[in-house]
């Protein structure tokens, strides 16, 4: 339990990262369009000419400064993309989509709640007696101001949902909303939910952040020291971002109203006062004590480390061992990367890590008590130090402090790291036994053999079915592409020739359609959910051709064969289902449709009628099962319980909906005679390979045959063929 608590905990803090990652970008673009528009900067700098009010230079400035304040004001649904698509398994995509879908509709039930409640007037205005949230608006939503946390309530419920359900299969009448498609519907239902409860539960859950939050800040110097020194010891575990975000992002770091907005957080906080620096005196050091400290010993202290380890070093490894020290530190001073740094004495010495976890956590609280108050995007190394700190001038960040703090620090680094080294023989770089390789380790080098071991166990666990089709295709290495439509698992071969029809058809496929290399498998609409194990298992499956198992494959043939030959002899017939045609036209048999899926009855059984009236109808009383993304084709189920797919026209999913105009959707009951669809003919004849339209009885029984009616000229509404029941 305690294993697995910590790799989901692990997977979190990576799924900040994503989010976390345009942090840099959006604060570059801040800093400088901040510093540059500045008043006090361009009359000290005596910059007016070029970068004074009017000039092209400052709309440029001013313009990146609204770039980068777009991006903290909604950081809240940046996370919930983000961390949904980091604990996302696979269909990322799809996670992210749904993500977005939640978030709206989880602030729009909050929203309805506050109004309904008389918390929002009608206006819009908050009336003043709120349940015990703050009400906020997000984009563009009148909802309660949750921050980050918001964001990271969908992107993990999200998470849960969408690896739970993106393969899910659902009955056959509704298998076209299963896989991936169930997602966002699944997501939407919940949230409306979700957010409904929020509006009672987060004003508890706000007030007692709020409580936190005064908690931290009342500790002063001390609880600053706890932060960094809780922070520093993580980074072995790579749990640390799962700790400081909250004190960055959300109420639990502070909060303060600039510029007119209660905003939380200690890095929201100080990139707030940044694009309102014309108005701040100096910057909050109680916002960014949560990182000021970081620029004390990464510009200076963990390069003193570095140092003591290149003194420290065997004199014949010292030229190889001061290479790699030198790149490690320069990465370290420059944009605050520590792993390289802090990984290689870690695991050979865990007593300078312990070392370094004390003298880092003490910067934090030195750079509080000095009253610095520079900012960060990431990490504390000198390209935010520079944008941030000087560039924003000591009187508003007493970033010259930092400096004297740095020289002591470095000094202290070096003297009890080269000390503890020389004690105790630690085998830093450069002091390895003389067969050792010389080089800096990472966190990669402890999870190698973990990571390897669950390699195995996941290439292992395969999935059978899509074994057999990655055989019938002719093994991995023969496969170049996989997608998938609403019915038919669509593939490119290498060499066609490797695949089998049969093996195929052994894995639940209704038929095989070759067109060149692109080979066509029918499955039905549930053929989302087996391009998903698919792709999975290919992930992991021996990149090898396959061209086993023909004897398999002759004898699932000749079963096969003789299954689809063998007569009803003394069956009795016991029920007739007439099913009427959808469209007015010509009536013919399947047989004819010129497209081998559909001729071959590998959908089903039925009809096909080429239609001349652009107006298409229900066949008889029933229910819309679904409406395809692309209007082409419509899942019909009759009272009379008889599924149907109308399909309109050979290939127009590639249209993509063009042509087309639903006039129904999905679960929507029709009788007889109702339109369903519009068609525009003419765009159809001209685009579309062909406009004869099948209609089959997509969940035929052994007991069920098909008997066409009509052939010819035919009305809309009037008898097609019957199905044929026996016993």
């Amino acid at each position: 339990m305690k294993d697995k608590i910590f790799g989901v905990l692990q997977r979190v803090g990576r799924s900040f990262m994503l989010p976390i990652a345009i942090l840099p970008v959006a604060g570059l673009l801040l800093g400088i369009g901040s510093s540059f528009t500045n008043e006090t900067t361009i009359a000290t700098y005596g910059l007016g000419k070029i970068l004074g009010d009017g000039t092209f230079l400052h709309a440029l400035l001013v313009i990146m400064n609204k770039v980068g304040s777009v991006v903290f004001d909604n950081l809240p649904l940046i996370f919930a993309i983000g961390v949904s698509i980091g604990m996302a398994k696979k269909e990322k995509e799809v996670a992210a989509l749904s993500a977005v879908i939640a978030y709206f509709v989880m602030n729009t039930a909050i929203s309805a709640m506050l109004v309904l409640h008389g918390d929002i007037l009608s206006n819009g205005e908050t009336a003043g007696h709120v349940l015990g949230g703050t009400i906020a608006s997000v984009c563009g939503i009148q909802t309660l101001q949750m921050g980050v946390f918001g964001g990271i309530i969908v992107g993990l419920g999200v998470a849960v949902l969408h690896n739970r359900f993106y393969k899910i299969s659902l009955p056959n009448a509704l298998s076209f909303f299963g896989g991936t498609r169930f997602v966002p519907i699944i997501s939407t239902l919940v949230y409306m939910f979700v957010g409904i409860a929020l509006y009672y539960i987060w004003p508890v859950v706000q007030n007692g952040i709020y409580a936190l939050g005064g908690l931290v800040t009342g500790s002063g110097y001390v609880g600053t020291l706890i932060f960094g020194l809780i922070k520093r010891a993580l980074i072995p575990f790579g749990l640390h971002h799962v700790f400081y975000m909250p004190f960055w992002q959300t109420a639990v770091g502070g909060t303060m109203e600039v510029a007119g907005q209660m905003v939380q957080g200690g890095q929201n906080i100080f990139f707030a006062q940044l694009a309102d620096s014309a108005n701040v005196a100096h910057f909050s050091a109680d916002a960014t004590r949560y990182f000021s400290g970081e620029f004390i010993f990464m510009i200076f202290g963990l390069p003193g480390a570095a140092l003591a380890m290149y003194r420290c070093a065997k004199p014949e490894k010292k030229k190889a061992a001061g290479g790699l020290l030198l790149s490690a530190s320069l990465a370290c001073m420059m944009t605050g990367i520590t792993e390289p740094l802090e990984f290689s004495f870690l695991f050979v010495a865990p007593a300078l890590f312990a070392v370094q976890v004390v003298l880092a956590g003490s910067c934090y609280m030195i750079a509080h008590i000095l009253n610095v108050a520079v900012g960060l995007t990431f990490s504390g190394g000198f390209l935010d130090f520079f944008l941030f700190g000087i560039l924003q001038g000591n009187e508003k960040t007493s970033w010259l402090r930092v400096i004297p703090a740095g020289i002591i620090y470095f000094f202290l680094y070096y003297f009890i790291f080269r000390f503890l080294i020389v004690k105790f023989d630690f085998k830093t770089p450069g002091r390895e036994e003389d067969t050792a390789e010389i080089k800096l380790y990472t966190r990669a080098d402890v999870n190698a053999r973990k990571d390897g071991a669950e390699k195995e166990t996941a290439a292992a666990d395969t999935d059978s079915v899509s074994t057999a089709i990655t055989n019938g295709l002719g093994g991995r290495k023969n496969i170049s592409d996989v997608d998938c439509c609403a019915t038919r698992l669509r593939c490119t071969v290498k060499r066609p020739e490797l695949v089998n029809d049969a093996l195929l058809k052994s894995t639940g496929a209704s038929g095989v359609v070759h067109k060149g290399n692109g080979v066509q498998v029918i499955y039905g609409p549930h053929v989302t959910v087996i391009k998903s194990n698919l792709e999975d298992y290919l992930e992991t499956a021996p990149n090898e051709e396959y061209t086993g198992g023909e004897q398999e494959a002759a004898v699932d043939t000749v079963v096969s064969e003789e299954k689809q030959e063998k007569e009803q002899d003394g069956e009795k017939k016991v029920k007739t289902i007439v099913i009427s045609s959808p469209v007015t036209g010509k009536a013919a048999d399947l047989s004819t449709a010129p497209d081998e899926a559909f001729a071959g009855k590998m959908m089903g059984d039925g009809a096909a009628v080429t239609p001349e009236d652009p107006i298409v109808r229900a066949p008889e009383d029933g229910e819309i099962c679904f409406v395809f993304d692309t209007r082409h084709a419509i899942g019909f189920l009759t009272d009379s319980e008889i599924s149907l797919l109308i399909h309109i026209g050979i290939d127009t999913v590639k249209l993509g909906g063009k042509g087309f105009e639903a006039l129904v959707e999905n679960g929507q009951k029709v009788k007889k005679g109702d339109p369903m669809l519009k068609l525009d003919l003419e765009y159809l004849k001209a685009n579309a390979p062909s406009i004869v339209s099948p209609v089959l009885c997509t969940e035929l029984q052994e007991n069920e045959k098909i008997r066409l009616l009509k052939t010819g000229n035919i009305t809309a509404g009037e008898a097609l063929f019957a199905v044929d029941i026996y016993e």
